[in-house]
């Protein structure tokens, strides 16, 4: 485990290839619903401009992720690298990760920062090092893709991973095979660990949520309701509702509290349509858990208030799928968008 560095260290990466990404300001139109992103003053956050464009990777964008500062972001695509921005200024692109032998599929960070792990369609999970920019291990035991990992938020940092193989893999960070999987019986393409760290949230090509205890590898119940592969799990910030998203195009919320009733379904949110290429399209919280938000097949990205389920944006800007949408951690109300256009848009919100 990485040791802890002053904030000031944070992205001093060894840079491999110079001026790969490049970023430009542009503006929105057309943005529908109550809001729209800000065109003139006054701006609601720190960014140079309302709306930023991220250019540089070669292959469809699948993943985004800001770090927990909320300064930094990583992107993952089909090109298989890994490629570390400034969210702040320029939205420089500081650093280019390689290593992989497939798409990148999934990102998450560590506590600190310091620490990027990314799982791939080699079949194989990395963990990389933010200040050497060089690979620090591989996770070898998946047999084919995995598509989607999660990060405990406290306690024993834990990472856990699902697979077209079927398995849910729990692994320690410091050592490269699993300490355990979790067999089912269909691909998992989203998994999300509880606050507590107890639960795993998993979802696959059978259309339920699964939650699993995660010390005795058991079934504890399932969530039903979708009528197609889940794509996307998120826990809520407060850690008592889990978000959904599926092919069927509906994004769900669920209570996940330990003694919620039996019918734990909160809410269903419309209007995100799936698309033709049937991407694993992700969702996200805001931090203050008000907010969902995910991509959508039609080159948008579709907010809702989690309480109400009113549709608050629908940003349009992509010229493909967006494959993620990823509200910022913090005070700065911002959403990150990946799509298969290759480039990923960084904006505020009112």
């Amino acid at each position: 485990m990485s040791e802890k560095r002053p904030a000031s260290d944070q992205g001093q990466l060894v840079v491999k290839r110079q001026n790969v990404g490049t970023s430009r300001a542009l503006t929105r139109q057309g943005a529908s619903g109550s809001g729209a992103l800000v065109q003139t003053a006054p701006r609601t956050s720190a960014l140079q401009a309302p709306l930023m464009e991220l250019s540089g990777h070669s292959g469809e964008i699948f993943t985004a992720k800001f770090d927990p500062t909320g300064n930094l972001i990583a992107s993952g695509s089909m090109d298989r690298t890994i490629m570390l921005w400034r969210t702040y200024g320029d939205c420089e692109n500081y650093g280019v990760l390689s290593g992989h032998r497939g798409a990148i599929l999934d990102l998450q960070w560590s506590r600190d920062s310091d620490i990027l792990f990314s799982a791939s369609a080699d079949t194989h999970l990395a963990s990389w090092d933010l200040t050497s920019g060089e690979r620090i291990r591989r996770y070898v035991g998946h047999e084919e893709i995995v598509n989607s990992m999660d990060i405990s938020r406290r306690g024993e940092e834990l990472l856990i991973s699902g697979s077209d193989d079927g398995t849910i893999g729990i692994w320690d960070p410091r050592t490269k095979n699993a300490v355990d999987y979790i067999e089912t019986e269909f691909p998992i393409t989203a998994v999300a660990i509880s606050e507590a760290g107890n639960e795993i949230y998993s979802g696959g090509i059978d259309n339920d949520i699964k939650v699993w205890d995660i010390r005795k590898k058991a079934l504890v119940h399932s969530m039903l309701g979708h009528t197609d592969t889940i794509t996307s799990l998120r826990v809520s910030p407060d850690g008592q509702q889990l978000l959904s998203y599926a092919m069927d195009s509906t994004a769900r919320t669920w209570d996940i509290r330990p003694f919620a009733p039996a019918e734990r379904h909160i809410r269903t949110f419309d209007g995100a349509p799936l698309g033709l290429e049937k991407n694993l399209i992700s969702g996200s919280w805001d931090s203050d858990g008000k907010k969902i938000g995910v991509g959508a097949g039609d080159g948008t990205v579709v907010i809702w208030g989690s309480d109400s389920g009113k549709l608050l944006y629908k940003l349009p800007g992509h010229k493909g799928t967006v494959n993620c949408a990823e509200f910022a951690p913090g005070d700065d109300p911002l959403i990150l968008s990946a799509s298969s256009d290759r480039t990923m848009l960084l904006g505020e919100l009112k």
